[in-house]
C-alpha cells in the first residue's frame, strides 16, 4: 500500500506531529488552509469514516475535541472549522479529519479554500505550540 499518511505514522516520511497516541496521530497539513491546520488520522489504515470501527469512534471524536481546543489555546484562534471528506475531495484515501484554526474575518468563505505555506522552521514551531496546548498524552483509541 502506498499511503503518505501511513508513511507519516510509521516515521518513513517526516511530519510535524501534534498528537501521537496508541490509536491516533495528528499532524500539520503540509498545505494548510491557515497555519496550524491539523489532520487527525487513525493509526490503522481506513479509507473513510464508513470504515471506522465502533471501538475507535469515541476516541477519534475525543481527540478531535482536544485538537479543536488546542488551536484556540495554543494558537489564539477564536474557534475552528472541523470537517472530513469521504471519497470525493479526499486527496489521500486514508480517513482524516481536518481541524482548522479560525478567526473572524480570516477570509474563509463557502468552499473556496486557498492554501498557504509555512516558512522555514515555522511548521515545527506551530506543532510545538499545539503539543503544549494539548498537554500530556492520554490513553485513547
Amino acid at each position: 500500500m502506498d499511503c503518505v499518511f501511513c508513511a507519516i505514522i510509521s516515521g518513513e516520511v517526516p511530519g510535524d506531529v501534534v498528537l501521537d497516541e496508541p490509536g491516533f496521530v495528528a499532524f500539520l497539513d503540509a498545505r494548510p488552509l491557515f497555519k496550524g491546520h491539523i489532520l487527525l488520522v487513525p493509526r490503522v489504515h481506513l479509507d473513510t469514516l464508513l470504515d471506522l470501527p465502533a471501538g475507535l469512534r469515541d476516541g477519534f471524536l475525543e481527540a478531535a475535541q482536544r485538537l479543536a481546543g488546542a488551536v484556540v489555546e495554543g494558537l489564539g484562534a477564536q474557534g475552528s472549522f472541523v470537517a472530513m471528506n469521504n471519497v470525493v475531495s479526499q486527496s489521500v484515501p486514508h480517513l482524516h479529519l481536518h481541524v482548522v484554526p479560525r478567526t473572524r474575518g480570516d477570509g474563509l468563505r463557502g468552499f473556496f479554500w486557498p492554501r498557504t505555506r509555512y516558512g522555514d522552521g515555522e511548521a515545527g514551531e506551530y506543532a510545538a505550540r499545539l503539543r503544549k496546548a494539548l498537554g500530556p498524552p492520554t490513553v485513547s483509541g
